[in-house]
């Protein structure tokens, strides 16, 4: 009837020095609706030292994260091509990128995730689960899920490997031409100071897409997903806390204004 979230009880001596940072985090993130699906219970899991959820919460958790994380590659791969456009194509940018067209493209991006997210959780929930009802995680995620089920989960893995192929390594090839495209074009540009302006409009973009994508394909893509265990939890923590902790300071640290106000504060802490 009910999950056991293991958590990090197996690491006893992190336990308030991680609810302290991770409750501190929550109250600076821009992502609220990301990490609001894992850093509240998570919270919760720590403080109480009980990780008991029935399985109708492990469902929805798991359900709202995939659906989240699917939106965002997609949005990220908007982004990229957005970025595609105007580097390239600048003359038609405001034509091909218009308001019309990213409204369509962001509401494409939450809708397409729906049905498949609610598919692939229902398989796995409407699997049998015997033995131990312990998750070897903070959350409830596709892989140590699949580790408690019984029987024959082939078919199981092979749909988690397509939805994963889908969302992740489909939207980070297209992200991949793009910034080929877009590095061949300002190679082009005979001004070095439009090369440099061109590189740093792609530069936050292209570091998120990195460090998302790169945690989600070693996540969702590896081999042996049975073997997922600490260093899972760790690259867990990286994606689904740390990646949107860094987003707005990557994103910020583009503005002019922000970076002029941290060089005055930090002349005024050496001074």
């Amino acid at each position: 009837m009910e999950f056991v979230l293991l958590g990090f009880s197996d690491i006893p001596n992190l336990h308030w020095m991680l609810f302290s940072t991770f409750l501190l985090i929550n109250f600076s993130l821009l992502e609220i609706c990301y990490v609001t699906i894992i850093i509240p219970r998570m919270l919760m899991d720590i403080w109480t030292q009980k990780g008991n959820i029935s399985l109708f919460a492990c469902a929805t958790q798991m359900c709202f994260f995939l659906m989240l994380g699917g939106t965002e590659c997609l949005l990220l791969t908007v982004m990229a091509y957005d970025r595609y456009v105007a580097i390239c194509k600048p003359l038609q940018y405001p034509l091909v990128m218009n308001h019309k067209v990213c409204i369509q493209l962001i509401i494409a991006s939450w809708i397409i995730t729906i049905p498949v997210v609610i598919g692939e959780t229902c398989q796995i929930f409407l699997l049998p689960f015997c033995g131990t009802n312990t998750i070897n995680h903070f959350f409830c995620d596709i892989p140590p899920i699949l580790k408690l089920a019984c029987g024959n989960i082939f078919v199981n893995k092979i749909t988690v490997h397509v939805v994963a192929v889908v969302f992740i390594t489909v939207p980070f090839l297209l992200i991949v031409v793009s910034y080929g495209k877009i590095i061949s074009n300002i190679l082009k540009l005979s001004s070095a100071r439009g090369k440099a302006k061109a590189f740093s409009t792609c530069s936050s973009h292209l570091i998120v897409v990195i460090l998302f994508f790169g945690a989600g394909t070693i996540t969702y893509l590896q081999p042996k997903p049975h073997q997922f265990q600490r260093m899972g939890k760790l690259i867990s923590l990286f994606y689904t806390i740390l990646i949107p902790t860094l987003n707005p300071i990557i994103y910020t640290l583009r503005n002019k204004d922000i970076m002029v106000a941290l060089r005055k504060l930090l002349a005024q802490l050496l001074t």
